[in-house]
């Protein structure tokens, strides 16, 4: 089949809910991608920090072969094996004294840790008016109603209203506005340690600790979505490692399957106790072969140096971009953290983007104006290299033409 073919009957047959580039992949390896058309691709998206340990991970793959021929899928109705161990796994690395709560997706999630924490606060403090959740503007929590709600952004909750009650938005990195915004209906504080889709924003290195005091202070769970920054994306295997704090709650997604779709929510025991039989479910959620898929990525990120990489190469590839802005009067800032890495341009980010992915580069660009890195974190020096170079080539030929 050739790539006009596909597009054409995408065109067709599937809703117009995504902005795609006019690219059709047939196969990955590592880093790399290529088209229906044999070119090949740097991949610096990565399936939006999904891909964290690269296409087609030979022991991921091995896994995926080996479960899919022994058991796919049973009820929740019944143990598994698997997902125990999975739920295991994540608070003994975490070091959050609680349990897991497994899903399909970041969304679900959220939605998830949103549900509970509601219920925790209601029943708990005997209180039909503690429901409200402050989360942060510019921030991103999902596409279910709920969760584009709670998400700090105008264009994701336009044109679906009546949204669901009981969220604020304060400014992101600022406590004041946070403490301000607490109320007497105010039950817990939604944050990311690193904004991602809201544009790569890293928060001051006391801002964590400053809001864990606060939820403390009042009384209140602090909720951590690590969709984006968890599984070692920021060269710790969770964000918030690199502080001293311990959230109530986090939830996972991205790269806990390797490309299999899973979510997770864990919470500390006495809010978990709060989800009893019937209160919450998944039909999909926490099956054998998906957990079996997540167990093999947390092994091969503990035993192949991957947090150590991460870090090597998102301290290689933050400076080479900042030697590359130099030469360019419409880039503001690099910022980042492990390979969470952007680049905010006073002008459109597209024809960049578009310019290195003809060179055989996929970059991305949120905001408008923030190209966004997110490459495998098993990434090379040499691949670095290589598209530091590619994106030299498109941020000359963009400035040319402006």
């Amino acid at each position: 089949m050739k790539r006009e073919e596909i597009i054409e009957i995408s065109n067709q047959y599937i809703m117009n809910t995504y902005s795609r580039m006019p690219l059709v992949f047939e196969k990955g390896r590592g880093a790399y991608l290529w088209d229906f058309d044999g070119k090949k691709y740097l991949d610096f998206v990565t399936g939006i920090a999904v891909n964290n340990l690269g296409h087609c991970h030979p022991k991921v793959v091995e896994t995926i072969k080996r479960e899919s021929e022994k058991l796919i899928h049973v009820s929740n109705l019944y143990f598994i094996a698997s997902q125990a161990l999975l739920g295991k796994k994540l608070v003994e690395s975490s070091l959050v004294d609680g349990r897991a709560f497994f899903c399909n997706s970041g969304a679900e999630a959220n939605e998830a840790a949103i549900k509970l924490v509601r219920k925790y606060s209601k029943e708990k403090f005997k209180s039909n008016d503690r429901y409200e959740i402050i989360t942060m503007e510019n921030s991103f929590h999902g596409r279910t109603i709920t969760t584009i709600t709670a998400t700090g952004q105008e264009k994701f909750r336009k044109g679906f209203e009546p949204l669901v009650q009981g969220f604020k938005y304060v400014s992101y990195n600022n406590t004041d506005a946070l403490k301000k915004a607490v109320s007497d209906k105010t039950c817990a504080v939604m944050v990311e340690p690193i904004q991602g889709e809201g544009g790569v924003n890293v928060p001051g290195e006391k801002y964590l600790e400053e809001v864990r005091k606060l939820c403390d202070e009042k009384g209140l769970v602090l909720i951590l979505d690590e969709v984006q920054t968890g599984m070692g994306r920021t060269g710790k295997l969770l964000g918030f490692q690199h502080t001293s704090i311990k959230p109530d709650i986090f939830t996972l997604a991205k790269g806990l399957g390797g490309g299999i779709p899973i979510g997770a929510m864990v919470a500390k025991n006495e809010i978990a106790d709060f989800f009893t039989p019937g209160s919450h479910a998944s039909t999909f959620g926490g099956n054998p072969f998906v957990c079996s898929v997540a167990l093999t990525v947390l092994e091969v990120i503990e035993k192949e140096g991957i947090l150590k990489n991460c870090e090597e190469m998102g301290e290689y590839l933050t400076k080479k971009l900042k030697g590359l802005a130099k030469g360019f009067k419409f880039i503001k800032e690099v910022r980042g953290k492990g390979l969470l890495i952007g680049m905010e341009l006073t002008i459109d980010g597209k024809n960049v983007v578009n310019s290195c992915i003809e060179r055989g580069l996929l970059i991305n660009c949120t905001m408008n104006n923030i190209l966004r890195f997110l490459p495998p974190l098993v990434i090379s020096k040499n691949e670095v290299d290589e598209a530091v170079e590619v994106l030299g080539k498109a941020l000359v030929e963009v400035s040319e033409k402006s």
